[in-house]
This record gives structure tokens, C-alpha cells and sequence, in this order.
């Protein structure tokens, strides 16, 4: 049985080739066609993840003096199993003669794809194919081992009488991932005690306090349970490594908004309150969409149905285009903004104190949507991306398979890459199956980098990572900024 198609875009960015530059070349030689792993004895760790893991390179083999290129497929198994079951890393590729995995990227492999048990030593066997039209395919293989590891968990939460939500563990306050087993929170804690779970409602595991004040991952109800103590009442800023086990927990000025929500009111809503969403790249920003049927007033409230601290225009029947902004503690006075046109509008609201601001644009529908990456049918190849179907102004959607590996959204396909993108809202985030909100990022429009006072637009470049190779349906509203990536 052989699992094609599995690992082909997975080596798109990360795992780099050697290019034959020579393509007039009449005769590749007669050297044998050889394979070589870098590395016969391959470790694999987590804190390495972004790290190339070994060089599996080969030689060219002969064209036999036919004048004609050379193709390759290479094949990775169970060492002994004599390639009953493979997959695929390249198929039928030409002028490629190394993979360079990364360390999370081959770990996910020998697991996901190959099934063998994560934390296990095993021995594979990789084979190259050398195809050349109307000749015996050349062939040869190489053996190595390589030790897997278990990743650490993708989601860590705070729980305790010293967090937002106490010990309500079904409750707990989750934490960003920022990479690896790499999460921060910063917010208000109170005096009291502390620790980390892994999974909300479940107490177990969990990573508690060790007697060196690093962190220890508890499994059994028999183990110590030593908390994190919080002396004072105040912001603080907590960082967690899971893959050295340390944390830090520090004394920090407040740097959340005023209001942990916003809610668009007005003519539109039929003065009912429609919730906006946090920005995940700038928690003071508030964004919605709306397509507007009859324009009218608006204004912004800070709680459902109250009708007191909100946020209004600082003159009567202010034109969409007046950024400025004011707090209204109270009723009055009451000033909004008044829309004297329909169709779609993006909104974006920054909550910072004493820069108030309201940034509203017209939508403009894209025509079209593209997918990204070695996850992707076409991998990095921009020019070539695989085109999702649009179904009216603003959705778009897209069956298909996708390979074990990153993916983003280009709405232009603009060859520089520094054209809009529909991102994930971090870094190697794996879909949730269900809505979520992306980010949108134009790194060519002054009014997107506007609304970022303290990040380089251009310098964003979040993705998703696909781990579960299979065939997905991706929908996305391009004017809500929502999106589903499921698995059939």
C-alpha cells in the first residue's frame, strides 16, 4: 500500500533542494544512482523544532547518454518492510536532489503519516527512484533511525484563587501559545495560588510548582501538588516554556483596554447590540463587518443593552471618515457618527487611552482567493496557488486535500508577497473544525499598516499548520473575517 501525496508540499519552504542549473546537459554520466543520509542516528526534540533534522541527498544516476532529463520519486518506510507500505516525499520531481526536513516536520511524519509511536526509536529505509522514458528505472535505498518525541500540549490555562476565574476548572483562563510549548498571559491576578492545565475541565495532568520554582508536569493524584503563589494584587505578565520547564511571572504596568468588549449599535442593528471582535495581533482594536443596508447612526457600547459608557463622535452626524473619538461616562451628550451610504464597511476601533480612534473603510469584494503553502495542492508555487470557488460578494469555499504542512490565504497573489493575505491569528495554529476568526493583512495598504501603532505589518506573516493530512472544506466570509478549515 502506498499513502501518496502525503509529504510532497510538506518540504515546500522548510526543506530545501539542490537545483541542476545545467538543463542543456546531454549526458548526466553513468554513476550509479546512490542515496546518503547526513545523519544515520537522528534525535529528534521538540525545543530543536524549527531546526533542519538531517540531509538525505542523492546522486543524479544516468540519463544513459539519451539526452533526456531525469525524474525522481523518493519513498520513506518501515525499515525491513520492503516498501509494502511508503509514503511519498517527492513524486516525480525533476533537478531535486536533497530533503531537509525540519525536526517538528520529519517527527510529524514518522508519527501522523508513518503511525509509529511518538517517544519511540525506529528504524526507516528511504528509496529513490530514477526515471528516465524508455529506460530501466534506477533505484537505490538507504537505512537510518530516528527517535521521535511526544509534543507537548497546544493549549495551557490558568486556574486558581488567584486567577480570573478561581478554580473553576471547566472555566480556566487560557493562555496565548506563542510557539512550541511557549505561552504567555498577561492580566490581573489576585493574592493567592496557582497552576497550569492542560485541558479545560480536567485536573489531569497538569503543570505544577517545583521545589525549584521551574515547573513540574503532575500526572497521577500520588504526585506533589505545589501551587504558584501570587503575594500581591496587580498586573502581572507570565510566561511558560514547556520544553525547558521555566516560567516567569512579572510585576507589569496595564496594558489591556479598558473594556474586555465592544458592541456596534446603531440604525443598521435596529439599535441592538452586535459584538465585535479583538484583534488577536492587537488586543485594543475591535473590528467588524457589516454591509449595510440603509446606513443611518451609530455609536459603540461597552456592554450589551447598557446604554451608558459608550463610545460616540465627537460631533453631530460625523461623516464615517472622522477618526476621532470619545468616551461618554454616562448618557450625554450623545453625538454619532451618521452613514449616508449602503454596502459593505470594515470598522476598526482602538480603545487606547487618550488615542481613541475609529477607522472605517469600504469593502471592496476580492475576486478571487488563493491557497498557500506545502500544505496546499500547488505548495509556495504563488503564481500557480490553488484557487478557491466563490459562491456570492463575500464567501468563498474549497474541498480538497491537504498534506501535512503550512497554509495562508492570498487575495492578489501579488508576485512580491507582500500583497493582502488572509492569516491564522498566530503562528502555526491547527484549524479548530469550526469558526474561527482569521486575520486579514494587506502589507501594501497604508490603511491597514495605520492601524497598527505598534506592529511592522509587513513583518506579519502567521500560518496555519495543517497536522492531520486528509481531505478538508475550507469556507471563508472575507467581510466578517471568519473562516472553517474541517476535516471530512
Amino acid at each position: 500500500m502506498k499513502l501518496k501525496n502525503i509529504a510532497l508540499a510538506l518540504m515546500g519552504v522548510t526543506m530545501a533542494a539542490c537545483i541542476d542549473q545545467n538543463f542543456t546537459e546531454q549526458d548526466k554520466g553513468s554513476t550509479p544512482l546512490s542515496v546518503t543520509p547526513s545523519v544515520e542516528n537522528i534525535v529528534l526534540e521538540e525545543k530543536n523544532h524549527a531546526v533542519e533534522a538531517f540531509d538525505l541527498n542523492w546522486t543524479t544516476g544516468t540519463n544513459y547518454g539519451s539526452g533526456q532529463r531525469i525524474s525522481y520519486d523518493v519513498q520513506l518506510a518501515g525499515a525491513g518492510t520492503d516498501f509494502s507500505s511508503y509514503i511519498y516525499i517527492y513524486e516525480n520531481v525533476e533537478r531535486v536532489y536533497d530533503w531537509k526536513p525540519s525536526v517538528e516536520d520529519l517527527n510529524s511524519l514518522v508519527v501522523n503519516s508513518l503511525c509509529y509511536k511518538a517517544g519511540s526509536t525506529v528504524d526507516l529505509e528511504a528509496r529513490v527512484i530514477a526515471h528516465v522514458d524508455g529506460y530501466e528505472n534506477q533505484v537505490a535505498t538507504t537505512k537510518f533511525n530516528i527517535t521521535t518525541y511526544e509534543p507537548v500540549t497546544g493549549n495551557l490555562y490558568l486556574v486558581g484563587d488567584a486567577t480570573p476565574n478561581g478554580w473553576d476548572a471547566g472555566n480556566a483562563t487560557e493562555m496565548t501559545r506563542t510557539d512550541n510549548g511557549i505561552f504567555t498571559w498577561t492580566g490581573n491576578l489576585n493574592p493567592g495560588e496557582m497552576k497550569f492545565l492542560v485541558t479545560r475541565g480536567e485536573w489531569l495532568p497538569c503543570y505544577c510548582k517545583a521545589t525549584d520554582n521551574t515547573l513540574f508536569y503532575r500526572t497521577d493524584d500520588g504526585q506533589p501538588d505545589e501551587k504558584f503563589i501570587i503575594g500581591e494584587m496587580h498586573c502581572y505578565k507570565i510566561d511558560v516554556n514547556l520544553l525547558d520547564m521555566t516560567i516567569s511571572i512579572t510585576q507589569v504596568e496595564g496594558v489591556k483596554p479598558a473594556f474586555d468588549s465592544l458592541f456596534f449599535v446603531g440604525n443598521e442593528t435596529g439599535w441592538g447590540f452586535w459584538p465585535m471582535t479583538v484583534d488577536p495581533l492587537d488586543p485594543f482594536l475591535f473590528r467588524i463587518g457589516v454591509n449595510f443596508s440603509s446606513g443611518g447612526e451609530f455609536k459603540f457600547g461597552t456592554a450589551e443593552g447598557s446604554w451608558e459608557n459608550m463610545y460616540k463622535a465627537t460631533s453631530e452626524n460625523a461623516p464615517y471618515t472622522q477618526t476621532t473619538m470619545e468616551f461618554i461616562k454616562g448618557f450625554d451628550p450623545d453625538m454619532k457618527w451618521n452613514l449616508t451610504e449602503t454596502g459593505p464597511f470594515k470598522i476598526c476601533v482602538d480603545l487606547r487611552t487618550g488615542k481613541e480612534r475609529m477607522l472605517m473603510k469600504r469593502f471592496e469584494c476580492f475576486d478571487g482567493l488563493w491557497l498557500v503553502g506545502d500544505a496546499t495542492p500547488n505548495g509556495w508555487d504563488l503564481g500557480n496557488a490553488t484557487a478557491m470557488d466563490k459562491v456570492d460578494d463575500f464567501t468563498f469555499t474549497w474541498s480538497g486535500y491537504l498534506n501535512i504542512g503550512e497554509m495562508k490565504i492570498s487575495t492578489d497573489k501579488q508576485s512580491d508577497w507582500m500583497g493582502g493575505w488572509f492569516m491564522s491569528s498566530m503562528g502555526n495554529k491547527a484549524p479548530e473544525g469550526q469558526v474561527e476568526h482569521t486575520v486579514y493583512i494587506n502589507k501594501s495598504d497604508d490603511w491597514c499598516a495605520a492601524q497598527y501603532l505598534d506592529i511592522a505589518v509587513g513583518n506579519i506573516d502567521n500560518k496555519w499548520k495543517i497536522t492531520s493530512q486528509g481531505d478538508y472544506t475550507i469556507t471563508i466570509n472575507t467581510l466578517t473575517e471568519e473562516i472553517t478549515i474541517q476535516k471530512q
